[in-house]
């Protein structure tokens, strides 16, 4: 039997905390951004203009609280939502100390602050009075990162500078290393994207273990198809792409107990899924992104909606 989610995001409730986003991060951003391209900045300069950056981003993590705990908290299964427990202090202190951390340790934190904030959200949260358990570590996330990015960002380096060399001394087209690194990047971001999501969907629930059952090569190869046709289609197709990818790896996640799996899924119309997503995108930019949480709450609505979960007779 399909049992289907649903969403209920206030987009009037979001619209405050969207507001805040824009003039408190996006708009003094571009200023500063502006100001330090127009100008020659001295060695002073540029340090305040990194301090003022590190400022911004404290800022936005901050607003990211309130934007996660109403996604959390619109999330709804049959007759009940999900309960958000936590409190803005502690997790300002957590996001307080693990930046700090990251900064002194030039960033070789990161993956163990951003598992540290995944697990405060996810461990936070329950649906009728039982809570989510996350599985993955920072370790993990760190081996990802490390063979998806920063790998191929020395190899994207070297082959800058050994193609430049290269050329300096022959007829070749100035332009061949640098599409050659575009296409490195393109390449090991899939695997990126894959893992990193796998290692998000993994989290225990009661006596059920919720994870992907995918396969690498494959999972890889859907993911490579669709930015493809993205990218060929100069971005025309992409809500397709993600609708599409959407589907795929809802229907690859399973929740697994001793005795029984639950299978989840989702009710794909692609034609009608990618007019609704076009549409929604369109009012985002003819109104400068102020329509952005009318369009979270209806595309949250109409995609959550469409998600099920296989529950056996036995388990009702």
């Amino acid at each position: 039997m399909k049992n289907y989610f649903k969403f209920t995001l206030d987009p009037i409730k979001f619209l405050l905390f969207w507001l805040l986003f824009l003039f408190l991060y996006v708009v003094p951003y571009i200023g500063i951004l502006d100001r330090f391209e127009s100008e020659n900045p001295t060695t002073s300069e540029a340090f305040s203009f990194l301090g003022l950056i590190c400022c911004l981003i404290l800022i936005v993590i901050s607003i990211y609280y309130f934007f996660i705990k109403m996604y959390i908290e619109s999330i709804g299964y049959k007759d009940q939502n999900i309960q958000f427990h936590g409190t803005f202090g502690r997790y300002f202190g957590k996001v307080l100390l693990g930046y700090v951390i990251c900064i002194f340790t030039l960033g070789i934190y990161s993956p163990w602050f951003m598992a540290d904030l995944t697990k405060y959200f996810m461990e936070n949260s329950s649906y009728n009075s039982n809570k989510f358990k996350f599985k993955g570590d920072g370790l993990t996330l760190f081996l990802i990162i490390s063979f998806t990015i920063i790998v191929p960002s020395f190899l994207m380096a070297g082959l800058l500078i050994f193609g430049s060399i290269y050329i300096a001394n022959t007829d070749v087209a100035s332009a061949t290393p640098y599409t050659y690194s575009f296409l490195l990047i393109y390449l090991f971001m899939i695997p990126y994207i894959y893992l990193l999501y796998k290692w998000f969907v993994d989290f225990d629930f009661k006596e059920y273990h919720i994870s992907w059952k995918t396969n690498f090569w494959k999972s890889c190869g859907k993911i490579l198809l669709e930015l493809f046709l993205s990218v060929i289609t100069l971005g025309i197709y992409m809500p397709l792409a993600s609708i599409r990818l959407y589907d795929y790896f809802v229907k690859k996640t399973e929740a697994n107990s001793p005795d029984r799996t639950l299978h989840f899924g989702y009710d794909l119309e692609q034609g009608r899924d990618f007019l609704f997503l076009w549409g929604q995108s369109l009012l985002c930019i003819i109104t400068l992104t102020i329509y952005t949480p009318w369009a979270i709450s209806k595309i949250g609505e109409r995609v959550l909606g469409k998600t099920y979960v296989v529950i056996p007779e036995d388990v009702e």
